[in-house]
């Protein structure tokens, strides 16, 4: 994929030729020990392109010694996708699923390659990205989440994959209990932030299927045309619940020129180049094709940042842990505190 290229695997994140061939082999009958790299972004569960038997395909596995299961469930992750795909074509197809943790060392799965254009913190070098593009990207950004929650997910039988009832306050509490779990320095702003949002939960509209990860870095861009959105992917953190709970996620990740320089600095996308909708164009672009109301939305946005920044911790703890050498973990926790800032920014009156 343009922008997202394979490289050679991190040293401490290797996956055995051998016992993978074996595995592809019995499971697909694909003969020859593969050829295995690695995509250089995500910070949580880690993914490789395989080439083996003449074939290419994309593996999804837990990162090494986490001990948050519910947050790198690979069969749940398949699963979503197996019965996702033939309805939303957006989503990519599974190939096969592996529980057996003695063949790589955890669950995997793989599914197909979709080639497109991946954009990260930055436009690739050679893609011509002028204010019109950033412009109905935007408006894309929006439009796919909403006709990813427009989804019948009862019919695509996932009925059962998550509990809307309580979601909300499930999530407030599931996250402040995490941060604890992997606390390691003084962030006053993730606690109090924490406390306003145990205290202030607002009605949720009809529950939907939530991406819960929505930005830029998981979406696949046409390269012939960077504004049109082909793939979304990372469905590891997918379930049923509130719609404006990923909407507050995706604008966590919506950086404005304006914002603080940390919060700048800590970005995932180019949502600050000219063109680009604000979050609360965004945000409304969103209401006005699904038709909710953004009464709360200072709630939601808020929630976004508090539980992306609670994410940043735990990838943080791991590397503080040694449990990984990445060394892009190591400023982590300035993201816990540039995320954790605005999120106290919000909560004290500043707009979205």
């Amino acid at each position: 994929m343009q922008g997202d290229e394979a490289r050679p695997v991190r040293a401490g994140e290797e996956i055995d030729p051998a016992r993978l061939g074996a595995y592809l082999e019995a499971a697909l009958g694909l003969h020859g020990l593969p050829e295995i790299e690695q995509f250089p972004g995500g910070h949580s569960n880690l993914t490789y392109l395989v080439r083996c038997g003449g074939r290419e395909m994309v593996l999804r596995r837990p990162p090494v010694g986490s001990k948050v299961k519910s947050a790198h469930d690979m069969g749940r992750e398949a699963r979503v996708l197996s019965h996702l795909a033939p309805v939303w074509p957006r989503a990519p197809r599974p190939i096969v699923y592996c529980e057996d943790a003695s063949v790589l060392g955890a669950p995997f799965y793989l599914m197909e390659r979709l080639r497109g254009l991946i954009i990260r913190r930055t436009v690739p070098e050679g893609v011509d990205f002028p204010p019109e593009t950033a412009r109905r990207l935007s408006a894309s950004f929006a439009d796919v989440l909403a006709e990813l929650h427009g989804v019948d997910y009862v019919a695509a039988g996932l009925g059962d994959l998550g509990n809307p009832e309580g979601y909300v306050a499930r999530q407030v509490s599931g996250w402040t209990k995490r941060y604890a779990d992997s606390r390691t320095d003084d962030v006053a702003d993730v606690e109090s932030v924490a406390a306003w949002l145990a205290a202030r939960q607002p009605p949720s509209p009809p529950p939907v299927l939530l991406h819960n990860d929505f930005k830029y870095d998981n979406l696949v861009l046409d390269p012939a045309d960077p504004a049109r959105i082909v793939g979304v992917l990372d469905w590891e953190m997918s379930t049923i619940g509130d719609p404006l709970m990923d909407l507050g996620t995706a604008l966590c990740y919506w950086v404005e020129a304006g914002d603080p320089a940390e919060l700048r600095a800590a970005r995932f996308g180019p949502t600050q180049l000219p063109g680009t909708m604000s979050r609360r164009e965004l945000a409304q672009a969103y209401a006005e094709r699904r038709g909710v109301s953004l009464d709360h939305l200072p709630f939601y946005y808020a929630f976004g940042l508090f539980k992306t920044a609670v994410v940043a911790q735990q990838i943080y703890f791991r590397f503080k842990q040694g449990l990984t050498r990445d060394p892009r973990f190591a400023a982590m926790i300035e993201g816990v505190r540039a995320l954790a800032a605005q999120a106290a920014r919000v909560v004290a009156g500043h707009p979205v």
